[in-house]
């Protein structure tokens, strides 16, 4: 049976993966049957032989999950439909730091308008006196 698999290269911790097509039995890093392109998840930056992909599908091949999406989420030229909506989430820290700096920018507008209704309340006193003389 042939797989359309990911296939791991890069350093630790800084994976990048070629898509290919391969028996199922042969090990992860074997010799593919053939390359149909790249993916690298850190850029989300990717080129895909869609036609290709296709073609062996229907010849058969099966795709893991991580390939199914590829595949569906691949434009016609053979780059990723990234979605900035499916960014990974932020880490605690990153999410503490980002509350704090809408937590200061809340609080400085509240400054602002009470300094603004402030100004205007003097001013409304002083305006009054001059009608009256």
């Amino acid at each position: 049976m042939l797989k359309i698999r990911l296939k791991r290269l890069g350093a630790k911790k800084a994976p990048s993966y070629r898509v290919i097509v391969i028996n199922s039995t042969t090990k992860r890093e074997g010799k593919p049957i053939e390359e149909l392109g790249y993916y690298n998840p850190k850029t989300k930056d990717m080129k895909l032989n869609k036609s290709s992909a296709e073609a062996w599908i229907s010849k058969g091949a099966q795709p893991t999950d991580t390939v199914k999406y590829l595949i569906a989420n691949c434009n016609d030229d053979g780059s990723l439909n990234y979605k900035k909506s499916e960014t990974v989430k932020l880490s605690k820290k990153a999410q503490a730091k980002k509350a704090a700096e809408e937590e200061a920018k809340k609080q400085a507008e509240e400054a602002a308008k009470a300094e603004a209704e402030a100004a205007k309340a003097e001013e409304t006193p002083a305006e009054d006196a001059a009608t009256e003389a």
